[in-house]
Formats: structure tokens, sequence, C-alpha cells
């Protein structure tokens, strides 16, 4: 390869990349200041601490395992609202670069159609919506989604398929056998190549389980990608990347319980204005959550974004499904067969992925939920079923890149048949019209068609890119500056230092979601568990459109109803209860608190917090077996993580014979 060509493939390499920083950046740019986000469901605080609940082994189900436990173990050293942003602003990043890639590989496509699959992959509803919703690590599961394609396509490629008895290779295909020692399949580059895609994928599943749902979205991508023969591989990795998780739910009590089925109905997918459920869907949007959605999104501007979407993607579906390698053809290059397979299968994918939620949010597909959930323990995973959207991500990205470098390329062959009319006549068709200098060759000659179509793809992608972004112009900058960092006071941290003896803390006002003056006017789940070197006892409960949610915290829940009705402090003891915590600057329920907070010893007051110590609080200490295996379930996910990535950058590396 020349110097000028590997130039240029290194500035087609950092184009996409430095596009898809570019939008990350512009999403989230009010983030890059000081502070902590915390809106919704999104709590980043100082630091935090290895809490039972921050291992997933307290009352309430492990929905925020591992990633508590990653920022528990991580805040002492680096300031936890910083690793947060980090991990959002790097999963945004990743998502559109993996749909360039993935584009790119599969397609064969040039730079422009590549910047147009980025466009699809981070400017969409589902990435406003989660945001505003707060759920910035479910975004990292997003983001693993095209890479997790492409790691599982390039283990396809590289699995020889069998062939029937007797079939022999062309001669054309057969492998080369001067190849140095080194590039053999048994030698040093042969082996890191052979095992690279397998550490991309172990990366890509483990990032993605940062949250249970993540890694249910990675796992079913990549087991309906990798084929039959490498299944049984791929199951090791999701339960080895998922351990974290599955030994939560298995270890504590409200892992086995049914969830609510009331749920179902609360988090169905919605529909939106001039969009009904289905449509929604379609368009990457439809989240449960009213307040969750970007402006643009409760207006018409929801059906033309919706509409542009649709139709770009619909533009590239045929050039995505067609390839040259047909069940037909006996010999085929196995990575050309395996990358139409892999296209096909991401396209059913995405039918599936908008066809199951959208029948979840008819009569009956509710009452086949509500059995699940209160059939299945852990099936709660599945209520909020627009998540699952996300896996339509990759197919939608690669139907755009496909559709723009299709629609170019029309264009450019009716120029070119123009062209070749016109080369047949006179190129000038009056002389008198012209001045004699334009009457040269230079000035009647036809543009080369290679930089023809350059330009001509490069002018498609800039109006695909159009019209994805403009319909939604509020996702940008934090979606017109929902998404800021607020500033805790001080008291919190003045908290956490006074609480040095055992027991539980339990919280006032009752309800998990506050209201802070320093936080706004939207709801926010309350810090204090992740504020406090103690487990915070939470109910569970979430308040959905009027209804109430019920959530498995049922020692939380007897706690609260204890000081809502003024109980004696001896029965909170007995329930092991150390503290309890009054938020002062937040509305909620107070009932008859006053006459239990004053049998408690005060050790904290100012105008936002209090903190009361419960006189001889029972101990209850985790298992330390419990904690151990939970532990090493970490452990195993973060090796997973960083091995998987060391092992995927050091094959792609190493020199392959070519």
């Amino acid at each position: 390869m020349s110097d000028g060509q590997a130039r240029r493939d290194r500035w087609a390499r950092l184009v996409p990349a430095g596009y898809s920083a570019i939008l990350a950046l512009l999403i989230t740019g009010p983030l890059l200041g000081s502070g902590y986000l915390l809106l919704r469901d999104a709590v980043s605080t100082p630091r935090s601490y290895p809490t039972d609940s921050a291992l997933g082994l307290g009352d309430a189900a492990p929905r925020a395992v591992p990633q508590d436990a990653l920022i528990a173990v991580l805040s002492p050293m680096v300031d936890g609202g910083l690793i947060v942003k980090a991990i959002l602003l790097v999963a945004l990043w990743a998502a559109g670069y993996g749909a360039a890639i993935l584009a790119r590989e599969l397609l064969q496509v040039t730079t422009a159609p590549q910047l147009v699959a980025t466009t699809v992959a981070l400017w969409n509803p589902y990435v406003a919506e989660r945001l505003l919703q707060g759920h910035w690590s479910l975004l990292a599961g997003y983001a693993a989604l095209p890479w997790t394609a492409l790691a599982a396509y390039r283990i396809r490629s590289s699995t020889p398929l069998r062939r029937s008895r007797g079939a022999r290779r062309p001669a054309d295909l057969e492998l080369p056998t001067d190849r140095p020692e080194n590039d053999s399949p048994g030698g040093r580059g042969g082996r890191l190549a052979a095992v690279g895609p397998w550490g991309a994928l172990a990366a890509c599943l483990a990032a993605a389980g940062l949250t249970p749902t993540g890694a249910l979205l990675a796992g079913c991508l990549a087991l309906v990608l990798v084929g039959r023969r490498n299944m049984a591989g791929t199951v090791v990795l999701l339960l080895a990347t998922s351990a974290p998780w599955l030994t939560a739910t298995a270890l504590s009590t409200a892992g086995s319980e049914p969830s609510d089925p009331a749920g179902i109905a609360a988090f169905a997918a919605r529909a939106e204005p001039g969009l009904g459920t289905f449509g929604s869907l379609a368009g990457l949007g439809g989240i449960w959550n009213s307040d969750a959605v970007v402006n643009s999104r409760t207006t018409l501007l929801a059906l033309v974004g919706t509409f542009f979407l649709v139709a770009i993607v619909a533009t590239g579906v045929r050039a995505v499904v067609d390839g040259n390698a047909s069940a037909e053809t006996p010999f085929i290059a196995d990575s050309q067969r395996a990358g139409v397979q892999t296209r096909r299968r991401l396209l059913v994918s995405a039918a599936v992925a908008i066809v199951l939620p959208a029948l979840g949010a008819t009569a009956w597909g509710m009452d086949v939920l509500e059995w699940l959930v209160t059939s299945v323990p852990g099936a709660g995973l599945l209520r909020d079923t627009q998540k699952y959207v996300a896996l339509a991500m990759p197919a939608y990205a690669l139907c755009a890149a496909a559709g723009c470098n299709a629609l170019a390329q029309l264009f450019a062959s009716k120029d070119r048949a123009a062209a070749d009319t016109a080369q047949s006549q006179p190129l000038c068709q009056s002389m008198d019209e012209m001045p004699r200098a334009a009457t040269t060759a230079a000035a009647c000659a036809v543009a080369p068609m290679g930089r023809a179509t350059t330009a001509v793809i490069s002018l498609t992608a800039t109006i695909f890119i159009a019209l994805l972004t403009l319909p939604l112009f509020d996702l940008g900058w934090g979606v017109s500056g929902a998404i800021r960092p607020v500033h805790y006071p001080i008291g919190w941290q003045r908290v956490a230092e006074r609480m040095d003896g055992p027991g539980d803390v339990a919280v006032l006002p009752g309800g998990m979601f506050r209201r802070f003056p320093y936080s706004g006017r939207t709801p926010v789940l309350d810090p204090a568990p992740r504020m406090l070197p103690r487990d915070v006892l939470q109910t569970g409960e979430l308040p959905v459109h009027g209804r109430t949610v019920a959530g498995e915290g049922a020692r939380a829940r007897e706690v609260e109803s204890l000081l809502l009705r003024g109980g004696p402090a001896t029965d909170l003891a007995e329930l092991g209860v150390g503290w309890v915590l009054l938020e002062r600057t937040t509305p909620g329920p107070l009932g008859e608190s006053k006459n239990t907070l004053a049998q408690l010893n005060p050790v904290f007051s100012d105008t936002h917090l209090a903190l009361y110590r419960v006189p001889d609080a029972a101990h209850r200490d985790t298992e330390s077996t419990r904690r151990a295996v939970s532990a090493v379930a970490h452990l195993l996910w973060a090796a997973l993580l960083i091995g998987g990535l060391l092992l995927a950058s050091r094959s792609r590396r190493t020199p392959q014979h070519q």
C-alpha cells in the first residue's frame, strides 16, 4: 500500500470518529461543566460506597448492577460525577462511531454514507428520551450494539462453513501456502486473529452488561448473529459477563419475587402525535413517560421526523438485503456470505424489536406480559418494552448508509447517461452563443465519473443528515438544556462523615423521588442510597401516570409505614434501622414521623438535612459468603471487559499476511 493511500485510509477512519465526537459533545454539552447528573433515574454523586445495595444484595431488585459497584470502587480515586459523565460521553461517541464502522465493514461504503449511519445512531428520539429519563447506563448498552454486531460478524466470517461431503474449493479460493509461519493458523498472529473477535465480543457484552437490560440487548443480538457453530461460546460469554446481576438475583430475596403486574400497563409503549404506537416505535420513539419526551416530539414534527427517518431507512433496505453470496452459490468466500447473513439478520432483529413492543402495548399483549412477570422471576426486566427498540438501531444505520450510497449511484448513473448522450453530439451546440475562448476542450469536457460520484454521494449524505437532524433540533445542547449538572449542598458530605455506626438508613419524606431546590422541577431519584456509606432502605415503589407500581422492598415499606404513623424507636431498632435522615427541602409525606424523631438522638442538622441516630439498633450484616460471591462475580465482569478490550486491540494491531 502506498503512503498516499495509507494517509487516505487513516483520514477516512478519523472523519467518522471526529464527527461522532462532535455530535456526542453537542448532545452532552451542558454536562461538561462542574457538577453532577441528577435527572429522574440518573443519580451521580461525588462518592459512593460498596454497600449491599451497590452489590445488588439489598431488599430491592438488582437493577443497577454492576454500575453502582463500579462507581463505588472508582469514586474514591476519581470524582463519581466525572466518571458518570465520561461513561455517557464515551457511550454516545462509541454508538455513532460503531455505526460508521459497521457500515464500512458490512457495506464497503465511503465516508459520507458512514456519517449518515452515525447520525441515525446518535440523533434519534430513543437517545433523547433515554437521556431525559436518566438512563445513562442503558445508553452504554445501546452503544455496544453496533460493536457487538461487528464482533459477531467477524466471528462468523472466521468460522469456515460446512460443505457437502466430497465438495472441494475451486483452486482460486485455496488458501496460500507461502505465508510466514507467524501468520499461519497455528502461529502467533493466526491465533491472535482467531481469538481477537471473541475478545471484542466479551468486551461488548461486558460493556453492555453495565445494566441487566443492556446485557439482554447485546446478548440477544450476539446470539442472533454468531451462527449455530458459535452459539455455545457466546452463551458462556453472556453468562460470564452477566454474572454480577445473575448472582445478585440468586442471592437477594427480592430477585426471586414476581413483579407487580400493574407495571406492564404503566410502562407500555406510548403513541406520539400523528403516529400510532407502531409508528412511534418505528421512529425509535414511544417511551412510556410522556414527561421524558423532547418537546419537538410533542408536535407534528414527530410525524415529520418519523417519515423522514423511515423513508431514509427504506431507501437502503434492498441494498442491505441483496448480496453476491446467495444460498445457491456453492463456493463463496466465507466472509462475504457471513456479511450477507449478518445484514439480513440485523433487519429481522429490527423488525422484531419494533413489532413485539407494539404488540406488548395491546390488551392481549399486556395480558401475556402480566402472566410472565407474575410467573417468571426476573421477567420484570421485560415490562419496559420500548427499551428493546434499541435493537433496531444497527439495521437502521446500515439501511440509511446503503440508501445514501444507492441514491447517489442512481443520480450519478443518470448524469453519466446524459454525458454519454452529449458526447455523441457536438459538445457546444452553438458556437455563436459562447465566447471563442470558451470553445476549448477544457470548457466542454465532462468531469471524471469518480469525482462526480464522490460529489453526489457527499451531497446526498448532507441532505440525509439535514432531514434526520432538523425535525429533532432540540436534542442538541443537553436536550435544550434539560440535562445539566447540579451542585449538592455541603450538608450531604457532613451527613456521610457522621454516619460512623452500624444499622441501615431510613429516609423521610416517604417515597423514592424528590424535588430539591437545586435539582429543578423534574422529580429525581433520592441520591441518599449512593451518597451515604450505609444501606438506605427503599420501597422500590414507582409513581407512574397517577398510579403506583409496587416494588420489592418489603422491609423498607414496613419501616416507612412505622415512621409515618409515628411508631416507637424500639421497633425501628428491631428492624435493623440505625439512622433516620430527614430531607427538609423536598415535598413528600411525613405523617406523624415527628413523634418517632423525638425519640431519636440528633446527630447533624442544617437547612437541607437532619440526621438522627436510633438507639440500640440491631446489627444486621450480610453474610460474608454472599458478599464474597458477589465480589468474585464483579471481578469476573471487570476482567472480561478489560481483557476483552486488550485482546481485541492487540489482535487488530498484529500484521496479517495479505
